[in-house]
């Protein structure tokens, strides 16, 4: 298994990033698929989840209505659509499946 997460680096509050997630070695078809963060000096947290099918997504409400998730079942890639950014979303953004982790981007919010 093996999860390649892009797209991280500097934003401004209220701006906005798209991470991206790209999956191989297994069936990502039939994968159910999340995000989580961890932020400096804190424990990895929870972000996103997604249904192998795309129909069902789950969010932490520290970032509802403002992060979207989304998948790619032809392109083996799952995104997170990060709006209306703070500086507490500041975080290392890991993808994840079963128990398998990829190595993170980095999400920087500052001004």
């Amino acid at each position: 298994v093996q999860l390649v997460e892009s797209g991280g680096g500097l934003a401004q509050p209220g701006g906005s990033l798209r991470l991206s997630c790209a999956a191989s070695g297994f069936t990502f078809s039939s994968a159910d698929m999340s995000w989580a963060r961890q932020g400096p000096g804190k424990e990895r947290e929870f972000v996103a989840a997604i249904s192998w099918s795309g129909r069902e997504e789950y969010y932490a409400d520290s970032v509802k209505d403002r992060f979207t998730i989304s998948r790619d079942n032809a392109k083996n890639t799952i995104y997170l659509a990060m709006n209306s950014l703070k500086p507490e979303d500041t975080a290392v953004y890991s993808c994840n499946v079963q128990f398998y982790w990829g190595q993170g981007t980095q999400v920087t919010v500052s001004s």
